[in-house]
């Protein structure tokens, strides 16, 4: 791999082709908040798709390929970056088919040897996403983007704490006493989950994110192919929670597509995890299950107490993630776009009415509440076999 054939395309993604998205951005907010065409802004869109085609092409044409998996994944960020961008301002078409075609091939190359989709995740903007002189990479220099990337990376880090001290509880027993520390500690990070996201929702500008950020989000090719946008939850921990903790139930056919579409979507070592955890026993039935074979001792009851607590947090999480951020950041504003721009304006696909339908079921799932396929009855038979043990131990 030509190391400074990377190194050239990494400091163009950090330097100009934020500028000059940055100034595309500009202009279109200030106009109707769409695309605008115009000679002078028509030649930066088509200079940041000349651009990134030069400066891909020797390494393409070396032929070789980062060693480390790391390395690849952080490649496939940034060509990603740019072939988000060229869908952004629709200069990917049949007349760009030609300059698109060594990314193209970069992205499925470097895809194929990770085992991920070969384009742009959230994951390339968060967790892998070098720092240089404190400013990871970005689209554009606008505090909107920073805000959004930030307090969602953020998030995404409180649940794989979370997540990381619910892994570790099966193997020690739900009424062991080293299990209270680990379910403390989860739930103080869905805590940080929500300050994240309050954080997030009184912070992010409504029509900034939805016209300026969001836009690079959405389903782009990767050459024949079209994949769906990048999504700020493509992680595992916070699927590892709904499952460890049984409040989703991975036999479920809804919940089984859920992780099948998310699971290509996923870092490398996230993909790991999600398999690992689908075939082990919840919490929740392994609390039952000690819970009626009685005794309630007093480490199982304050164990599930804090079980209980901790359901409740990832639901409310989930809930106010739902009405408090997808909501009024996608689904309001997006009433109010013109017609022709409706089609696709979701990173997932579906239309926007399809994709809400699945949030706000997945969100119900979460939150346990009265429906079909929830765990809301066995929660309320753990909280009854709790309170009958303490009854009986008065």
């Amino acid at each position: 791999m030509d190391a400074a054939a990377v190194d050239r395309f990494d400091r163009w993604i950090r330097q100009e082709f934020v500028e000059r998205n940055t100034e595309l951005e500009e202009a279109y907010f200030s106009a109707r908040r769409e695309i605008v065409h115009d000679p002078h802004l028509d030649t930066i869109k088509r200079m940041i798709r000349t651009d990134g085609a030069k400066l891909i092409a020797p390494i393409v044409e070396d032929g070789g390929m980062p060693p480390g998996a790391q390395e690849r994944y952080r490649l496939l960020g940034a060509v990603g970056f740019y072939l988000a961008s060229c869908r952004r301002h629709e200069v990917d078409g049949p007349d760009g088919a030609e300059e698109l075609s060594a990314a193209w091939s970069l992205a499925n190359l470097l895809g194929s040897s990770l085992g991920v989709v070969p384009r742009f995740v959230f994951a390339h903007q968060s967790f892998y996403n070098p720092a240089v002189h404190d400013a990871y990479r970005t689209f554009t220099s606008l505090d909107d983007e920073s805000v959004f990337i930030t307090y969602n990376a953020l998030a995404a880090l409180a649940y794989r704490r979370a997540a990381h001290a619910l892994r570790s509880v099966p193997p020690m027993g739900v009424s062991n006493p080293m299990a209270t520390y680990l379910l403390e500690d989860a739930r103080a990070a869905l805590d940080d989950v929500m300050e994240f996201q309050r954080t997030l929702g009184r912070t992010l500008d409504v029509d900034r994110f939805f016209f300026n950020v969001r836009p690079y989000f959405k389903p782009y090719r990767v050459g024949g192919t079209e994949y769906r946008g990048a999504n700020a939850g493509d992680f595992s921990a916070i699927n590892e929670l709904d499952v460890l903790l049984g409040l989703c139930d991975p036999r479920d056919p809804f919940y089984q597509g859920i992780l099948a579409e998310k699971r290509p979507y996923l870092p490398p070592e996230d993909q790991a995890r999600l398999r690992g955890v689908v075939t082990a026993e919840s919490l929740l039935e392994a609390f039952l299950r000690e819970a009626a074979a009685g005794p309630v001792t007093p480490r199982l009851r304050e164990n599930a107490e804090h079980f209980l607590a901790l359901c409740r947090a990832h639901g409310t999480a989930s809930s106010f993630h739902h009405h408090k951020l997808v909501k009024p950041f996608l689904e309001e504003p997006a009433r109010d776009a013109p017609e022709e721009r409706r089609k696709g304006i979701t990173a997932s696909g579906p239309p926007l009415e399809v994709v809400m339908a699945w949030l706000a079921r997945l969100s119900d799932l979460r939150a346990a509440r009265d429906l079909p396929g929830s765990a809301r009855l066995a929660l309320e038979r753990l909280r009854n076999l709790i309170a009958d043990g303490a009854r009986t131990d008065g």
